[in-house]
């Protein structure tokens, strides 16, 4: 159960209800998913959506940590019976994990220090005396009597000098000064970078960051996850400084009583722990803070596209030939039916003469004839759009479109014990040629079988915490899947696997009850699936289509737990509910009022309703296939000013990346985004959008195309 107090503050954080925060902590700890939750308990929830009932997931977990550090440092000072009551409070009332480790810091078990050695030498009370900085007092006379030869003090500046060893440490150690030097180098802080000496960093990537500085404050998440990069290959020195004028100003204000001797010394101190303690400590901290920052900025951007990847419009089920180009290997070709099922593999040659692309041609219309292939599908990596100009010159039936297809990840798949499990006898080729095919025919359901890192779509996505990300993506592909909801006949293990209570071992067992006793011809049949428990079966039933089956609401999102409210609608308009979904006259003649109860609210009474008029309906965009200008093949024929037609591959915090259609994305700059400024590229592109783009700049040895999404002036008149 969440710790008391918890609830309050996320609820406070999040702008909710307490009710809110502490109903949906205890559905999740009791093993409902955030889509069931965001979906099917609005009422307990108070219609919370999926990103704050992940937010309040997401905060549970980081103060349960909390709790459990704070747990362990209170039992850590009992045992060295340090902890005091006002030590407790101070504990107690610690809101940070950084604010816990600083008060844990003077009580934590370190190595021996300076600090240590001279309290060993019985030179605290020196230490105390000078600390106290009483404007009479001899500091050098004070010092002789804490001689001691045999602890090696053998003179009065060894005294001293031991002395403002303890002084730096109690500097080093307060809660105060951290969180002012803390302060100072997240908020005046520069990052500053140089190159390695015998690295060619002026030939590498990194030589923009050779004698680079800019305020940690204001650093692009890209560019703190850049310079880090550089620093780990070996190309960059990269460091967080600050004035040392300031913060020196920042430890006197604190600790300087006034200009006596003893305050001489506490000034060295000061000076001391700076160099040799704070500095390193804060400029660790700085570093560290900086990363969490960018790799929360890279990650969203990472998330969001993989979002827009997943979500893109699926083609639907077509007969499908799809083409893994090639020049020299030629083009693995292969023919799938309107369930994605391979039905024939072949090689074509159109780029090696004449006499292959007449062979080439003969083949392809054979097969669109054979298999009556309904759409074609092209990757889009070598030879592609040279694959693409070859196909349309073969006249086809304009009823089938020719699509390029973003074919990155697809060469993981092909390699994979997915592939190889499904296509055991084919070779890589073809495994990748018919994920090119079904990519195109449902976007989500193929690319839910890759690693989403290896989509190919983020920001320095192999830099940031790999944790976090995997979480984050996990999130991502479950709320895509449940969304789009599941034909429980047709899904692969991996597409159930991300279904809401299912997961990788029901998702096995699913698949493998529907090939020993046939389709599923009702959810209800769902519980006959091994292991498959009641649980299980109301988190995940609602989110599982069963097409032409037994129950007509069971290709719905209505949940079987409100089956009943239907046929109580149905029969209260003196049809069946079969005849309730499709008429909508009788649907608008319903009085959602009528059929409230204490379970039942209007939120899923007006769900139920919507989805009554559209069972099933697909949140996804209605497809359309992108054509890529043609007579514009590589990037030696892109030249300035010229207006082409794109596609958005990449969205990142510094601009968007779109491929022309020359097997080399071009770059529009956030700048050029817009006529107008422009904080966030997601407001104004979205992966896999279609675009029109101009030509600024092309730089063929770098392979670099810059690109512009501009208004031109006629547009803006």
């Amino acid at each position: 159960m969440i710790v008391i107090g918890h609830d309050s503050t996320i609820a406070s954080e999040l702008s909710i209800a307490v009710k809110q925060v502490t109903a949906t902590v205890e559905l999740l700890d009791n093993g409902a998913t955030v889509p069931f939750l965001a979906r099917y308990r609005k009422e307990v929830t108070g219609g919370l959506d999926e990103v704050v009932i992940t937010a309040i997931r997401d905060r549970v977990a980081q103060l349960r940590e909390l709790d459990k550090r704070r747990k362990a440092i209170l039992s850590s000072l009992e045992e060295q019976g340090k902890l005091t009551d006002l030590l407790q409070g101070q504990i107690d009332a610690a809101a940070t994990m950084t604010e816990l480790e600083d008060l844990y810091l003077p009580y934590r078990p370190k190595r021996r220090t300076k600090a240590m050695i001279a309290k060993e030498r019985g030179l605290e009370p020196l230490a105390e005396r000078l600390w106290a900085q009483d404007a009479t007092l001899d500091v050098f006379a004070e010092a002789a009597n804490y001689l001691n030869p045999e602890q090696h003090v053998e003179t009065v500046d060894d005294a001293v000098a031991g002395a403002r060893d303890i002084m730096a440490e109690w500097i080093n150690e307060d809660q105060q000064a951290r969180v002012a030097m803390r302060t100072l180098y997240l908020e005046q802080g520069l990052f500053k970078t140089t190159g390695v000496r015998g690295k060619d960093v002026q030939g590498s990537k990194y030589r923009d960051y050779v004698e680079w500085e800019e305020p940690v404050a204001t650093a692009p998440s890209h560019r703190v996850l850049a310079m880090r990069r550089g620093e780990q290959e070996g190309y960059l020195t990269f460091r967080v400084v600050v004035s040392e004028p300031e913060a020196l100003a920042i430890l006197s204000r604190l600790f300087l009583k006034g200009s006596s001797q003893a305050s001489a010394q506490v000034t060295m101190a000061i000076h001391d722990c700076l160099i040799r303690l704070l500095s390193l400590s804060m400029e660790t901290e700085a570093r560290l803070q900086t990363k969490i920052k960018a790799d929360e900025t890279a990650i969203d951007v990472f998330a969001h596209n993989v979002q827009q990847l997943l979500m893109a419009s699926p083609l639907g089920h077509k007969a499908v030939l799809a083409i893994d180009p090639g020049f020299r290997t030629g083009c693995k070709v292969v023919c799938l039916d309107r369930q994605g099922t391979l039905q024939h593999t072949d090689l074509i040659y159109p780029h090696q003469g004449p006499g292959g692309v007449a062979k080439a041609g003969d083949t392809i219309q054979s097969l669109v004839t054979r298999f009556h292939i309904e759409a074609i599908a092209i990757g889009n990596g070598t030879a592609g759009r040279e694959t693409e100009t070859f196909l349309r010159s073969l006249q086809l039936p304009s009823t089938i479109p020719i699509v390029m297809v973003n074919e990155s990840g697809a060469s993981i798949y092909s390699a994979s014990a997915v592939a190889r499990e499904e296509f055991p006898d084919q070779d890589i080729t073809v495994r990748g040629a018919v994920s090119i095919g079904r990519r195109l025919m449902d976007p989500l359901a193929e690319l839910v079988k890759i690693d989403p890192k290896a989509i190919g779509v983020g920001q320095y996505q192999h830099d940031v915490d790999q944790g976090i990300l995997k979480q984050r993506l996990q999130d991502v592909v479950i709320s895509c899947v449940n969304r789009v909801g599941v034909d429980v006949n047709m899904a692969s293990p991996q597409l159930l696997t991300a279904v809401s209570g299912v997961g990788p071992q029901l998702a096995t067992n699913i698949v493998a009850y529907r090939q020993e006793n046939g389709p599923f011809k009702s959810r209800t049949a769902l519980k006959n699936v091994p292991r498959l428990g009641a649980k299980a079966f109301e988190q995940a039933a609602g989110f599982l289509r069963i097409m032409n089956g037994d129950h007509p609401l069971d290709a719905s999102a209505v949940h079987p737990e409100r089956y009943a409210v239907v046929k109580t609608m149905a029969a209260d308009l003196g049809c069946t509910v079969k005849d309730l979904m499709s008429d909508q006259d009788r649907q608008r003649a319903i009085d959602l009022n009528q059929y409230i109860t204490d379970e039942v609210g209007k939120p899923t009474l007006t769900d139920i309703l919507t989805e009554l008029a559209k069972p099933g309906r697909d949140p996804r965009q209605q497809f359309e296939a992108v054509k890529f200008d043609d007579g514009v093949q590589s990037i030696e024929q892109v030249t300035p000013g010229m207006v082409l037609t794109g596609v958005v591959t990449n969205v990142t915090a510094f601009g968007a990346f779109v491929d022309v259609g020359v097997h080399q994305d071009g770059l529009v700059h956030i700048s050029q985004l817009a006529n107008k400024f422009v904080s966030d590229p997601n407001t104004i592109v979205q992966v896999n959008q279609q675009v029109k783009v101009t030509v600024l700049e092309v730089d063929i040895p770098r392979k670099r195309i810059s690109l512009s999404m501009k208004a031109l002036p006629s547009e803006t008149t």
